[in-house]
């Protein structure tokens, strides 16, 4: 029941993703997911799009049956049911996708779930855009060819829309950078040659004050006038950095970094959750913190925890709230570890809050949680 194959021997190249804006996702298609999911008799649809700067796909829409679990999951392209549309370029089933065999990596996912069909958003031509993933609960009958055939003409329909939304914010972009560069013209040209005419003027002036207090005044006032134009200067280069300079990797695609670098020491790889808009609304200091939290939580359970699993979330909302909860020994008798000290220290310096506590089930918890800035 595969769909048609793309590329040489059928594969589609994991480099061949369509053009992508990091942070969006095809909102405006709830209503096509609904339809799909009505005619295909499916508990759960999920939308998973690429992550930028990695090789991993992340579950952006979930409707449902354990939506809210499975919202946020980072999937990877090798070795997941999701990963294998891409990867043929086609519809894939799976009877059971649970204990599906091309699930490889990563932890345990889709509990509750059973019989599943998933198909690209998009081409290996055009580029792939993502992966539309329809699944029933345990027990429930599979697929048929009547039901899962129409999901290519759906994420057919997804395609278009995310094109014609990518193409909208591209001109929104324009016309922003646009208006970027007029301000930091005007800056320039106008507010900051007028402060250092001001001040030149009051530097000529002071040698007809005979006032010695007065003349301090008038001095501390070009010292002003000096800082105030610097600022200008900054803000004028920060505009334009933002505009021209490259783009620099995003907190999401760090933090799947730092999970997949600690498969290594930890013997598996931990379960990530996101959700919010943590490229978008994380500071680059909290960000910078939060990505030096989790690998040091992470380098933790490796050492102390002796886990066979580990669960990290991450989440922006008004606070940004990293948590990593793992089902190993706990925390020692009589306190914590002493590697954590560093990370209620990085919550302090942030006016944030850190909490570790052994799980009533067993394990550790800890959750690292940083107040964002208001918008």
């Amino acid at each position: 029941m595969a769909g048609p194959a793309a590329g040489a021997g059928g594969v589609v190249p994991l480099g061949r993703w369509a053009p992508f804006t990091p942070g969006a996702a095809p909102v405006a298609s709830l209503g096509w997911l609904a339809r799909a999911t009505e005619i295909a008799g499916a508990d759960l649809a999920v939308v998973a799009l690429p992550l930028p700067n990695t090789a991993d796909l992340e579950v952006r829409i979930a409707v449902g049956l354990g939506a809210r679990q499975h919202s946020g999951l980072v999937l990877p392209v090798e070795g997941s049911f999701v990963g294998a549309a891409v990867r043929t370029g086609g519809l894939v089933v799976s009877p059971d996708v649970q204990k599906d065999p091309r699930i490889t990596a990563g932890p345990p996912r889709w509990e509750g779930l059973g019989p599943a069909v998933a198909v690209p958003i998009g081409t290996s031509e055009r580029g792939i855009r993502g992966v539309l993933m329809l699944a029933r609960a345990a027990g429930a009958p599979l697929f048929d060819e009547g039901e899962s055939g129409p999901l290519l003409g759906f994420a057919g329909q997804a395609a278009v829309a995310m094109e014609l939304a990518e193409r909208r914010r591209d001109s929104e972009q324009i016309a922003l950078l646009r208006e970027r560069d007029r301000i930091a013209r005007d800056l320039h040209d106008l507010a900051v040659q007028r402060l250092f005419a001001t001040g030149m003027t009051l530097q000529g002036a002071t040698r007809f004050i005979d006032h010695p207090e007065a003349t301090d005044r008038v001095l501390r006032a070009i010292d002003d006038l000096d800082e105030t134009a610097r600022t200008i200067r900054a803000t004028i280069f920060g505009l334009r950095l933002r505009e021209s300079g490259p783009a620099a990797a995003g907190l999401r695609a760090r933090l799947v970094e730092v999970v997949e670098r600690a498969a290594h020491a930890l013997g598996f790889t931990p379960a990530l959750r996101m959700s919010g808009l943590l490229d978008a609304t994380v500071p680059a200091e909290i960000a910078d913190a939060a990505v030096a939290v989790l690998e040091e939580a992470l380098s933790n359970a490796a050492r102390h925890a002796q886990a066979s699993a580990v669960e990290v979330s991450v989440a922006a909302r008004t606070d940004l709230i990293l948590t990593v909860a793992d089902n190993g020994v706990g925390l020692p008798e009589g306190g914590r570890h002493s590697g954590l000290a560093n990370l209620a220290d990085r919550a302090a310096a942030l006016d944030g809050t850190f909490t570790a506590r052994t799980r009533p089930e067993g394990g550790t918890a800890l959750e690292w949680r940083v107040p964002l800035p208001k918008p």
